[in-house]
């Protein structure tokens, strides 16, 4: 049965409010200590220098705390390169959801970043194009005691990226500089979203084949 744009959406929010709770449950995240850094944190107050840190705490409270969360069966991707971190299914629900954990600094300048890998989104919805994959954006602030605070949490699915663009480098990644905003979304259908996927990846390999000559 193909998933409607009003149930994606209704995945979505329960999503957010999920995650949000948990990132009130999570609190800080002790990175180091004014003993190990005695003049802060200096460059390392970047979300690229922590990130795979803070997505790996995210989700392993999101596996210790799920059937507080009402989430009724949870299952941590076993791959490094898989394009979601977490499958789960809520209480009361028949079907999987999958998310794909980030994070982002506070007050942060908007670039276009790297989502996942266009192939791998490819295959992931050639298996069932009904899957239904959420990006979860955490806002992250750096705080004078060597702590993270995950200040916010915003869920975006992936096929409602307004700005859908594959690096033409050989690393092929879907890249976006829009996927924090659920406001700016394009409501699409899975099938509209996989249609503009192979097209910007037509275009990416195009332009790589070009470049090489």
């Amino acid at each position: 049965m193909t998933t409607t744009i009003q149930q994606t959406e209704e995945y979505r929010a329960k999503l957010e409010n999920c995650l949000n709770i948990l990132r009130s449950k999570i609190e800080k995240i002790q990175i180091g200590s004014s003993k190990q850094f005695p003049f802060g944190w200096r460059k390392a107050a970047k979300g690229r220098t922590v990130w795979r840190i803070v997505e790996e705490a995210i989700n392993q409270n999101l596996e210790k705390f799920h059937e507080e969360l009402g989430i009724e069966s949870i299952e941590p991707s076993d791959s490094e390169v898989s394009v979601y971190d977490t499958k789960l299914k809520f209480q009361g629900d028949k079907d999987f959801i999958y998310t794909n954990i980030k994070s982002a600094v506070l007050g942060g300048r908007t670039n276009k970043d790297d989502i996942s890998k266009a192939n791998g989104l490819q295959e992931f919805f050639q298996q069932d194009i009904d899957r239904q994959l959420f990006i979860s954006t955490f806002v992250i602030r750096f705080d004078d005691e060597m702590t993270i605070s995950l200040t916010d949490c915003h869920v975006m699915p992936i096929m409602w990226l307004p700005d859908i663009y594959v690096n033409p480098s050989n690393n092929g990644n879907l890249q976006s500089s829009k996927y924090k905003d659920v406001n700016d979304a394009i409501k699409r259908t899975n099938k509209e979203f996989f249609a503009e996927l192979s097209s910007a990846v037509e275009v990416a390999q195009g332009k790589r084949r070009k470049k090489q000559g």
